[in-house]
């Protein structure tokens, strides 16, 4: 059980705020519901936080559900726990449960619930009244569809339910959870085996446009927050050196499609006139003013595209090695890690686990944080990886 400051400190770290000037500050974009920002499974985390282009897997449904069409298996359960905060409370968690079945040689479905928690919070109206628990949470519901539009292409589609309870209710005050749904559209393409002289190799790219959707507003009075719409692309390229050694190299790059905030009337500082007019942009059209509304320009438009760099290692297809390594602009969140991660796989179940090194001055709410993910496969098997 804690006291209220440690709500708001999670909240602090989850917006990536970082300590520079007051100018560069203020154009940190932050976003409503940013626990969808975090690799929820222990696979991604290990290469990166990274997967748009990486081979199918059950937790494909928050990276890139249209490469469920290209998944091994007919159907599989997906389970991973991430402890946030580790360091500081021990009841602050991100869950995720996958469900996906591949219905036949070019269509699957997937259906998940990712369920963020921040722990019991004690709070009091005026010192001496009865502590009154809380539990304010967010999750998401998600469901899709992706299919083969070629032997090598895949697209899908997936369609989100977002609740966020993070209000605190005090008495008879109304503390209902606000909600939104967004929009996700996929793309994966997948090749066959290449023959070199040394070695065989597969081609991997993948993009998607996820969280396209209306803001999401916590009271009527209140003011609307855009939820993460978000691009992402990759591509990799898988070494096969022989039946038992196969190496994966992955690059992806990711771009918020939120407004860059800023000052729009020229006095030289964003006050609230300028949070008037930024929360004026609708959602739609948010998406598009992002990709040139940054004050300093394409430098800046550059600097809010993080990347990451990720390898995995795969023997017998039962052991695997994983390292990755993540970067954000200093100005714009300072994010910077590397990556770590191990599998084992026995007959239809998978065990992954993932470790957090951060390289930045600013201390990662993940940092020496251990994740796990469990999977179960079953059903008809398919030779498509």
């Amino acid at each position: 059980m804690k006291k209220i400051t440690i709500l708001f400190l999670g909240f602090t770290l989850l917006s990536n705020s970082v300590v520079f000037s007051q100018e560069e500050r203020d154009r940190v974009i932050t976003t409503a519901i940013p626990f969808l920002l975090i690799a929820a499974d222990a696979r991604a985390a290990g290469m990166g936080d990274q997967g748009v282009a990486t081979s199918a897997d059950a937790f494909s449904q928050q990276w890139n559900p249209a490469k469920f069409a290209f998944i091994n298996s007919e159907q599989g359960i997906g389970v991973s726990y991430t402890p946030y905060l580790s360091s500081i409370v021990n009841d602050i968690f991100l869950g995720n449960l996958t469900y996906f079945n591949r219905l036949d040689d070019r269509s699957a479905v997937a259906a998940s619930l990712r369920y963020f928690s921040l722990g019991s919070i004690e709070t009091q109206e005026n010192f001496g009244d009865e502590a009154l628990l809380l539990s304010p949470n967010e999750f998401t519901l998600d469901v899709s569809y992706a299919l083969r539009l070629a032997d090598n292409f895949s697209m899908a589609v997936a369609g989100r339910y977002l609740r966020s309870d993070l209000k605190l209710a005090i008495n008879s005050e109304d503390a209902t959870a606000a909600s939104t749904f967004g929009v996700d559209v996929a793309a994966f393409y997948q090749s066959q085996n290449i023959v070199f002289s040394n070695f065989d190799g597969k081609i991997r790219a993948g993009a998607n446009l996820s969280n396209i959707g209306p803001k999401i507003k916590y009271d009527e009075v209140g003011q609307e927050n855009f939820i993460p719409t978000n691009l992402k692309v990759g591509g990799g390229f898988d070494f096969i050196f022989d039946p038992s050694n196969r190496l994966g190299t992955y690059l992806e790059f990711n771009k918020l499609l939120v407004p860059t905030p800023k000052d729009f009337n020229g006095d030289g500082q964003i006050d609230a006139a300028d949070e008037d007019e930024y929360n004026n942009i609708g959602s739609i059209e948010g998406i598009f003013k992002s990709f040139g509304d940054a004050p300093d320009g394409f430098g800046e438009e550059l600097r809010e595209v993080t990347w990451a760099v990720g390898a995995e290692y795969v023997y017998q297809d039962q052991f695997t090695l994983r390292t990755g390594y993540f970067n954000e602009s200093d100005t714009k969140g300072s994010r910077k890690f590397v990556a770590i991660g191990a599998g084992f796989k026995y007959a239809p179940v998978v065990i992954d686990v993932s470790y957090l090194f951060s390289t930045s001055n600013v201390v990662s709410p993940l940092e020496g944080t251990l994740r796990f993910g469990l999977v179960f496969n079953f059903g008809e098997k398919f030779n498509d990886n």
